[in-house]
């Protein structure tokens, strides 16, 4: 930062400072729990007997236990983009009325933690349910790691309970998809040519009142050669709506890119290659009990109110904290159930 011409180039001065933010917010905290570590020892040599102290001590290990275990799961996200904001989406699957109020719930849960977390979230698009919820979304998460984060949350979440649309009281399971990639900087590489592409320009859709658009500012672009369509109709204007699906675009078509290599790769060694649409990755139980379970982790939860009020942190952790080996593993077993 000290070097002459360092602000000449804004775009990478920033991304530079940006490195360094996150840097600092893994280094300076390990350094002031080693101080603080270095302290308590101190401290619990004079301590001798004293009731006081000594339970300051405990409470103090306690704050400490928590901290470092934050700090060892930053040390694991060490992905390539585990860094960079998400595009998160959430699609209702079959069961009508009950899959796309589950995938209500979802938003919420997912927009509840990034408030949480201090993150910006905007919302791309959104298809409303006929009667209730959604039947599909797409929001960009921004902050520190939030992808990093955000992909252990890939994959089938199955909810069971009394649907409040049935007047019969009768159980339901509903399922819904969560689709997670990382959004890619402009300096990644990612060919679009712009003959494949058909641009659709459509009034955007709401729910009525002063608020409502009366232009074609919405925006679907469609890439011919892999079929992928986005959309974006949130922006006020045409020209903001295409440059939000642009960069929508571009991350899925990396994400495709890297899935295809992944498979060729699996396919050379003789694996087998998961499926992560048929994963059912967690299961949200509120009838005839209250329990949430990850069934790749078997973390479980019975407080369902504070994991659907966006406290997903511990499952994220433990599925952070899992080794690869074992998250195939898992991926097996449940291949055979």
């Amino acid at each position: 930062m000290a070097q002459e011409g360092f602000w000449d180039n804004a775009s990478e001065s920033n991304k530079l400072m940006q490195e360094l933010k996150a840097l600092k917010g893994v280094v300076e905290p390990f350094g002031a729990s080693e101080k603080r570590i270095a302290d308590a020892l101190e401290f619990l040599e004079l301590a001798g007997q004293d009731e006081d102290i000594l339970k300051q001590l405990g409470d103090e290990s306690t704050e400490l236990t928590e901290t470092i275990g934050k700090l060892e799961v930053q040390t694991l996200l060490s992905g390539e983009f585990d860094r960079s904001n998400a595009i998160l989406s959430i699609n209702a699957g079959a069961g009508g009325t009950e899959s796309c109020d589950w995938a209500s719930m979802l938003l919420r849960m997912y927009l509840r933690w990034a408030e949480i977390h201090g993150y910006e979230t905007q919302e791309l698009d959104i298809l409303q349910g006929e009667e209730a919820g959604i039947k599909n979304v797409t929001v960009r998460i921004a902050g520190d790691s939030v992808y990093g984060y955000l992909k252990a949350e890939k994959g089938v979440h199955r909810l069971v309970r009394i649907s409040p649309f049935d007047s019969n009281k009768r159980r339901h399971t509903s399922f819904v998809s969560v689709e997670v990639i990382p959004e890619i900087n402009d300096d990644v590489a990612v060919d679009i040519n712009p003959a494949d592409l058909r641009i659709d320009v459509f009034r955007s859709s709401g729910p009525g009142g002063q608020s409502v658009n009366t232009t074609d500012s919405a925006v679907r672009i469609t890439h011919m050669p892999s079929g992928i369509v986005v959309q974006s109709q949130n922006e006020r204007s045409q020209l903001q709506n295409k440059m939000q699906c642009m960069r929508v675009l571009r991350a899925k078509l990396h994400e495709r890119m890297r899935r295809e290599q992944e498979e060729r790769m699996s396919k050379e060694a003789g694996e087998k290659q998961k499926i992560e649409w048929g994963s059912q990755i967690r299961s949200y139980v509120l009838h005839p009990y209250n329990m949430i379970k990850d069934h790749r982790t078997d973390y479980e939860m019975g407080n369902t109110s504070k994991v659907l009020d966006g406290e997903i942190d511990p499952f994220i952790e433990a599925y952070l904290k899992l080794r690869p080996e074992d998250r195939d593993k898992k991926s097996k077993e449940r291949d055979k159930e």
